[in-house]
């Protein structure tokens, strides 16, 4: 099988791939195509059918796994196919198992490591709390490893959540031990449940798409009412240490426009948005680099980041 990230332009391929995405669209001539996005366990690859009358284009849906005929060609700097033909695949043609993209990390040890950091938490209450998700929910835990973090835009992958939670954690340890006036468990509590409105907004692979409530409620909003469900089972829980930790939550997007429903007000607040902001960008612009193969010059614009990029001359290591 040729996975998705080792193709390259100019190859003439013949695969099975999952249909992600399916839309009819319309050039500026007005003439119908298909716009797909297809997948593997490598990740994505945006796909066009220019003639959607042709004999070879058999009938098929979105979710739906496929064979495809296509040449592999490059767009605004990233890899992207032109097929000739294709129909849905047989049970036979293919193993599930091959069309989820998965972290290139242990996730094992990732959860591991990220354990390590709840049994650290000195605060009786905060330490309460979040063992009774990460270590006696074995469910959650199930769960919160096997989700990703993002429909497409960073992480979206098995295991993207617990990635990118544990990144976060990770930077907010580091910040807690360089800004001392920092409350260290309550921002290290508040990264580990950040994103963890997500196992709610997003359905489970292979769809890993937007639920109702995730449409209409959004993971923030989730995210707190999850904890505040758990918070009324543990006697005790300080009101203030609870306003604290869902303030840090509802403002960790930083800003009103990017959908966080307050502005940081507390230090805690102001370094869980910049660990989350972080780790979100510096792995959209990885996946933008892998996705553009071995193309050593300018990729194009890219909406998310902002700004035109590419990678660096002597950046020729494996991303």
């Amino acid at each position: 099988m040729k996975y998705i990230d080792t193709l390259r332009e100019g190859m003439r391929i013949s695969e099975v791939y999952l249909c992600k995405n399916k839309q009819i669209a319309l050039t500026k001539a007005g003439k119908e195509y298909g716009n797909l996005v297809l997948q593997d366990k490598t990740g994505t690859i945006d796909s066009k059918i220019w003639d959607l009358g042709s004999p070879g284009i058999g009938n098929f849906e979105a979710m739906d796994y496929v064979r495809v005929d296509a040449d592999v060609t490059v767009f605004q700097g990233s890899n992207q196919l032109n097929i000739r033909r294709i129909r849905k695949a047989g049970e036979g043609e293919y193993v599930a198992a091959d069309y989820l993209p998965v972290s290139l990390k242990d996730i094992g040890k990732m959860y591991e490591e990220l354990t390590g950091y709840v049994k650290g938490i000195k605060n009786p209450y905060l330490s309460r709390l979040a063992s009774s998700f990460f270590v006696e929910d074995p469910e959650f835990a199930k769960a919160f490893q096997f989700h990703s973090a993002a429909k497409s835009v960073h992480h979206g992958f098995v295991g993207g959540l617990l990635e990118h939670t544990l990144s976060v954690v990770k930077m907010c340890d580091y910040f807690a031990g360089y800004y001392q006036d920092l409350d260290r468990d309550l921002l290290l509590v508040a990264a580990m449940f950040h994103d963890v409105g997500k196992l709610r907004e997003l359905s489970v692979f292979p769809e890993n798409d937007y639920t109702d409530d995730g449409q209409l409620l959004g993971h923030i909003v989730m995210g707190v009412e999850m904890l505040t469900e758990r918070i009324r089972t543990l006697s005790g829980f300080p009101p203030k240490l609870e306003s604290e930790l869902k303030h840090c939550i509802v403002s960790h997007h930083g800003e009103l426009e990017y959908g966080s429903p307050k502005k940081p007000a507390l230090l805690e607040a102001l370094a869980l948005n910049f660990a989350d902001n972080t780790d979100a960008k510096m792995e959209t612009m990885i996946e933008a680099l892998r996705g553009a193969g071995e193309n050593p010059g300018w990729l194009g614009y890219n909406r998310l980041l902002e700004t035109n990029i590419r990678r660096t001359v002597g950046g020729a290591r494996e991303l």
